[in-house]
């Protein structure tokens, strides 16, 4: 564990909402670090969304009352963009944690870093530019799988935003991060991206379990996250 309290500041899925990491912003916050979620939901249904996210997440966390190191921990679609988050800020960040995320590639679009086939079935669900709710890319709902709280369920499925196909195709910000960083598995999906994280000699730590597990079994995850951190500060 870290030998002094942490803010973790997580930052959820473009996709997603605050959600589903609510469950492990109070997990952490019983184990003694507090934890800042906000919700940025309203900054991603119109282009230009990396612009008007980060801003939005700028000015959210000016409001905020740091305590003690910072570090940003980035669920599934934030990853690619913590360390332009980071750079956002007024406060120091002490280190990134990517959660089951991807990794930056900056100068890069989500479209260039995926099979042409899944922007292709992508774009052909697009409504007036608008993509469809997350678990609705699927079939069958992944919701339905992972997520046994019919509550929870429905609260995460509400919250999914119809993010706009055109934040596919613009640029990642090229951000670069130098601090240190770490990785936290959770679903076989990104194990490419906890190897690559690996290759680079950051922390890493690889649960059994699924993507929504920040949500749905908060704890385990949060020990995880917090034995990355010990190794990071």
């Amino acid at each position: 564990m870290p030998a002094t309290s942490v803010t973790a500041v997580l930052v959820h899925s473009p996709f997603l909402g605050p959600a589903s990491l609510r469950p492990l912003a109070d997990a952490l916050a019983s184990l003694g670090h507090p934890a800042v979620l906000l919700d940025l939901r309203p900054s991603v249904v119109a282009p230009p969304v990396h612009q008007v996210l980060l801003g939005a997440f700028a000015d959210a966390m000016s409001e905020e009352l740091l305590d003690g190191p910072v570090v940003l921990i980035g669920h599934s679609g934030a990853g690619p963009l913590l360390p332009a988050f980071a750079d956002s800020l007024e406060e120091a960040v002490t280190g990134l944690v990517y959660l089951d995320a991807g990794l930056p590639t900056p100068g890069r679009s989500w479209r260039d870093t995926v099979p042409t086939e899944l922007y292709t079935d992508l774009r052909a669900m697009t409504r007036e530019g608008q993509l469809p709710r997350w678990q609705r890319w699927f079939t069958p709902d992944p919701l339905e799988a992972l997520v046994t709280d019919p509550e929870l369920r429905a609260e995460i499925a509400d919250e999914s935003p119809e993010v706009p196909i055109a934040f596919l195709k613009e640029e990642r910000p090229e951000v670069e991060w130098t601090g240190p960083a770490g990785y936290v598995l959770l679903s076989p999906p990104y194990e490419p991206d906890a190897s690559e994280a690996e290759a680079k000699g950051w922390p890493v730590r690889r649960l059994d379990t699924h993507h929504l597990a920040p949500a749905t079994n908060p704890d385990p995850v949060a020990q995880a996250v917090l034995e990355v951190l010990a190794n990071l500060l």
